[in-house]
């Protein structure tokens, strides 16, 4: 806390017990939400304090946040940074009661092989497998690690151990080294396997790394470069499609008409980190803007309040998607 800030008493808290766990581990917590709100705040004895610039909205922000907060705790919720970003995003977009059904009414989605039960964590992700249950074609658009790809294997990996399907098929551009594919060594799979490892992390989670090995063996986990999916129609399958943002226009058209009698796609990928080459418009671009008024297909947007890892990962992605954004902005300005 900066010197000579002088903090203004805003509240008291419904439970001072709850002190503690909002205040995390060496302040950890508190310093957290300090960097969301942009003033100093001040939790001691029960009493909520802030800078006394601040404005009406981050102290109508604060108290919310503070208010949900104690509402989950005396549910038992296990507070951390995730759940503090969660909580704070939800409070500013106002989508506060679907926030409680995400932490208190938790929908399974799958069991990894290690027993570890997974469930949605955002309000975007439980949207999104909704799309997925109730569409044949879903387009997940977002920064990295919202989900989105994770979400998308552990809802194909349950169709398959159900037998609600017969094959997951993975598949993805390789464009990122500017590397063309023939002079990969080995064989189609040796090729690609660089480029799926997200994706194979995913299936071992899901299946275990032995199990997962057999399946790929019988034929039921396949991978192939986009590039291959030229005149195959997949029936009874699970097509995934990752990074789709490095998909040409008449890639992704090609790609979606490849859609099979009771078979389900998912598009996944972020339209902030487009590697093709100047000039050349993305084909998830494309779709995400033609084929959204189309029943069947569902579009799922994210955004930085649904990314799963470090604290740190969600400001970076904050910072970048500000400058993204500017960056349009300025472009449009220009035409």
């Amino acid at each position: 806390m900066e010197l000579n800030i002088e903090l203004i008493q805003i509240g008291k808290l419904n439970n001072s017990s709850h002190e503690r766990s909002i205040l995390g581990p060496n302040n950890r917590y508190l310093n957290l939400l300090v960097d969301l709100i942009g003033y100093d705040i001040l939790l001691i004895e029960g009493k909520i304090e802030i800078d006394k610039r601040a404005s009406e909205d981050a102290k109508d922000v604060l108290m919310k946040f503070l208010s949900v907060t104690e509402d989950l705790l005396d549910n038992n919720l296990t507070l951390g940074e995730r759940e503090m970003i969660n909580i704070f995003e939800s409070v500013k977009s106002g989508n506060l009661d679907t926030l409680k059904d995400v932490y208190l009414k938790k929908e399974l989605v799958t069991t990894l092989s290690n027993g570890k039960p997974i469930y949605a964590k955002t309000i975007n992700q439980i949207n999104y497998l909704k799309a997925l249950e109730t569409n044949d074609i879903v387009f997940a658009v977002g920064p990295a690690g919202t989900g989105k790809t994770f979400l998308g294997v552990c809802f194909a990996s349950k169709l398959l151990k159900t037998g609600a399907c017969k094959k997951i098929v993975l598949v993805r551009p390789v464009v990122e080294a500017g590397e063309k594919l023939g002079f990969l060594p080995g064989d189609l799979k040796e090729k690609i396997d660089p480029y799926l490892v997200p994706l194979y992390d995913c299936l071992d989670d899901c299946f275990g790394k032995e199990h997962t090995a057999k399946l790929m063996e019988k034929g039921a986990i396949e991978v192939c470069p986009l590039a291959y999916m030229r005149g195959r129609t997949l029936d009874n399958s699970v097509i995934i499609l990752d990074e789709a943002q490095n998909a040409t226009q008449s890639q992704m058209k090609m790609f979606l008409t490849r859609l099979g009698f009771n078979s389900k796609m998912i598009i996944t990928g972020d339209i902030t980190q487009i590697d093709l080459p100047y000039n050349t418009k993305s084909g998830l671009v494309e779709a995400y803007e033609l084929l959204n008024n189309i029943k069947g297909i569902a579009m799922c947007k994210f955004d930085k309040s649904d990314v799963m890892r470090h604290p740190l990962v969600y400001k970076i992605v904050n910072k970048y998607e500000k400058n993204f954004l500017d960056s349009f902005k300025d472009e449009s300005d220009e035409d």
